[in-house]
This record gives structure tokens, sequence and C-alpha cells, in this order.
């Protein structure tokens, strides 16, 4: 029984040793078993040329307003979804940011912001550099195969806030296009689970939370 407790302990090491590199590092995410999982499938040229042009242009996300009753909603939305978030990203600057990349990458892709905030905290809890463990990346879990079919195939740009956001909003709008308007089925295109109702219902209640 001591050599086969001795092997047991001696095979958990490299799992225990990888779990807490994992975690400390905030790379290992995931946190609610839904991480996104999109499937390849084949896009018609028009579909790929439009992902294709719909993730260039890097422009910060400073948005402008000419109507100064939109600029009062749109910093009333912006103080009030930072300090629900301030125990998630603690740092305001980077808060800031994050929030004024999704509200910006959203609206850019006719989503509402709210529904992208619902995503993010389904799909990976606000971890800038969660993998999953079918490899998907950053904030919105955006499958590294993406970067081939309409990006430069640099898997790395996946950890930028900005590249992943916009990645994540282009991908989901196209689902939401896909399937003709109907969220439910587009949200769980997005994570590989397309008619089974767990993944969109967390979404869906998450965005609820956010609204």
């Amino acid at each position: 029984m001591k050599v086969g407790r001795e092997r047991r302990r001696w095979w958990a090491r490299p799992l225990r040793w990888w779990h807490t590199v994992a975690f400390a590092t905030g790379v290992l995410c995931a946190p609610f078993g839904f991480a996104g999982n999109q499937k390849e499938e084949s896009l018609a040229d028009s579909v790929r040329l439009a992902l294709s042009n719909a993730i260039l242009d890097a422009r910060p996300p400073k948005p402008a307003f000419t109507n100064p009753a939109d600029q009062a909603r749109y910093d009333a939305w912006l103080a009030d979804m930072s300090g629900r978030l301030a125990r998630k990203l603690p740092d305001e600057m980077h808060r800031r940011e994050f929030l004024e990349t999704v509200w910006y990458e959203a609206r850019r892709a006719g989503l509402e912001p709210s529904l992208v905030l619902g995503l993010i905290q389904v799909e990976s809890a606000y971890r800038k550099y969660a993998v999953s463990i079918v490899g998907a990346r950053g904030y919105m879990q955006v499958m590294p195969f993406w970067t081939n079919v309409i990006g430069d195939r640099d898997r790395r740009k996946l950890f930028n806030m900005q590249t992943n956001l916009r990645y994540g909003c282009a991908i989901l709008r196209m689902y939401i296009d896909m399937e003709r308007g109907d969220l439910f089925l587009a949200l769980g295109r997005y994570n590989g689970s397309r008619g089974k109702p767990a993944y969109p219902n967390a979404v869906l209640k998450a965005w609820n939370n956010w609204r």
C-alpha cells in the first residue's frame, strides 16, 4: 500500500504544480465550465471578408458625442459600471480603459455593452490572460484558429484587450446574423454548444445583472 500511495503522490505532483502556477498567474480560468469553444466552420468568402474588415482599425476607443445628453448617459453608465466592477478589476485606470473598450467594441458590432459584460463574466470572469482547457483565450475566450481565418495568424494578440474584445464582438455579431437574430442559438454557437440551454441561460442571466 505504501508503494501505491507513493506512486499516486508522484503522479499527482506535476498536476498540483501546474494548477498552482496557473492559478497564481491567472491563466487557468473557465471558472463556471462555460469557456468558449467556437467551432471552425466553413465561411463564405463574403463573410470571411466582412469579419476580416471588422477586426481592422485599432484606434483607441474614445467615443465623441455631439449631443450633451448622450455624453451624460455615457458618463453615468461608465461611473455605474466602474463601481460595480471595482472588486473584479481593482485598478481604476485599467477598469476605465476596459469599460471604454467594451462599450466601444460592443457598439461598433451592434451589441449592447451589458450583453458583452455578461458574456465576459461567464467566459473568463474578467481575466485578461484566461486560457481554457480547449485553448480559448482572453476576456471573451476567443479560439486561436480565428487568427488564421480572419487575422494575421498572431495568436499572442488575443491577450491584447482591444484585439480580444474586437474579435469576440465581431464573432458574436456574425453568429447572431447567422441565426437570424436568435440570440439564444447564437450564444450557444459562440460556446460550441448550440441548442443546449446551460450556456445561453448563464449569459442571459449575467446580462440581466449588468443592465
